[in-house]
């Protein structure tokens, strides 16, 4: 693996105010491209997802609990109405948003969120509505995670080209001790630690695999992660990646595959925090899956991107792996199924909490805040050809 982290400006480079001339942004060099970072709107509140829609609209989640609308390159004053109630405590809040893939003609629209419990706590759950005049109606709950714990909500929507929602599930921040395999992440009977696939209205498929297995929840897909927080589904082969956090090292890349167990917390990369003591009976065991990649020191991976835009046309089909403890965007070159080269981009500009592409090619990201100051969505827009 090759990891390169070239800059023209210096690393500590404060983002710039709101919609600058692109010529005004500082030049970033890469392997292939150099690249600008454009700040397109600022402002945001710990914004955490971005979705584009027909005609324009960027729709961005920001976890307090409000859904935003950017138009015409400007923040529109008053959050989307209608947005469900939130538990916005610590990692909880208002997550991920997609558009149903037939969005033009349905003006669907799907939201994680951590759903408080009636007496204490919460859970992942997932709600669709109809998106009209700036408003959402019929909104209508289509999963609840059995689950519970502190953290770890998971929560990234993808849909495949079949229509399929995949909508994953962290492990809850449910401590690794005593016998692993007893581990939540590792019981069927819950959602902890799980990649899920329903129909757009929330029924379960019946060819998924668990879904005549007694005792067991019939959304599950995969089971055995930790916290997955970047889904993309591969726009030519049908492939369906998902990284997640690790503990103290340890972040994955998996490709994920149905009815397998991604171990953990049997087996993994990372160790305890602080203490560095050992949690894994080791990196393999027979009927568990491996990683495509680690990150060993951990960047904390959060949304995930697969290239397919013309802006930069040598990184199509690469993978772009936001960074939040990293504070980086990490580039992926693929060899088929396995990572060839590793780039790190937009080095130390703040932790890049979703990565998109926009309908018009250039890469969108989130930079979210640990103590919540207002923060932006920025673009890479290329800047000449290596």
């Amino acid at each position: 693996m090759i990891r390169t982290s070239f800059t023209l400006a210096a690393a500590g480079l404060c983002l710039l105010s709101a919609r600058p001339v692109a010529a005004q942004a500082p030049v970033y060099r890469s392997a292939y491209h150099d690249y600008r970072v454009v700040t397109v709107v600022d402002g945001l509140e710990h914004p955490w997802s971005i979705a584009f829609l027909p005609g324009g609209d960027m729709l961005v989640t920001e976890r307090p609990g409000r859904l935003r609308i950017v138009r015409n390159g400007a923040l529109v004053d008053a959050p989307v109405p209608g947005v469900p109630a939130v538990f916005a405590r610590g990692q909880g809040g208002l997550l991920d948003v997609v558009p149903h893939p037939d969005f033009g003609s349905n003006r669907l629209i799907y939201l994680s969120f951590s759903k408080p419990y009636p007496d204490s706590g919460a859970t992942t759950a997932v709600v669709r509505g109809r998106f009209e005049n700036d408003r959402l109606t019929e909104v209508q709950e289509i999963f609840v995670a059995q689950s519970r714990g502190a953290g770890h909500y998971g929560s990234r929507l993808a849909f495949d080209r079949n229509g399929f929602l995949f909508i994953t599930v962290g492990d809850r921040q449910a401590p690794p001790r005593g016998d692993l395999e007893a581990h939540p992440a590792q019981d069927l009977s819950n959602h902890h630690g799980t990649i899920n696939r329903l129909h757009d209205d929330g029924r379960v498929p019946a060819d998924n695999p668990f879904v005549s297995r007694p005792g067991t929840r019939p959304e599950i897909w995969s089971y055995g992660h930790r916290n997955p927080q970047g889904l993309a589904i591969h726009p030519e082969t049908g492939d369906l990646w998902a990284t997640e956090h690790g503990p103290q090292g340890g972040d994955e890349l998996n490709l994920i595959r149905q009815g397998l167990n991604y171990g953990w917390p049997v087996i993994g990369y990372g160790v305890n925090y602080g203490s560095g003591a050992v949690i894994h009976v080791g990196t393999h065991r027979e009927g568990m899956e491996t990683p495509v990649h680690v990150w060993v020191p951990s960047i904390a991976t959060s949304g995930l991107l697969i290239y397919t835009g013309d802006r930069f046309p040598e990184w199509k089909g690469n993978l772009f792996v936001g960074g939040m403890a990293g504070e980086q965007l990490a580039r992926l070159t693929m060899d088929g199924q396995r990572v060839r080269i590793e780039e790190t981009l937009v080095h130390r500009m703040g932790r890049i909490r979703d990565v998109r592409q926009g309908p018009d090619g250039y890469i969108y990201l989130a930079i979210d805040d640990r103590q919540g100051r207002r923060t932006p969505i920025v673009r890479l827009e290329p800047a000449g050809r290596n």
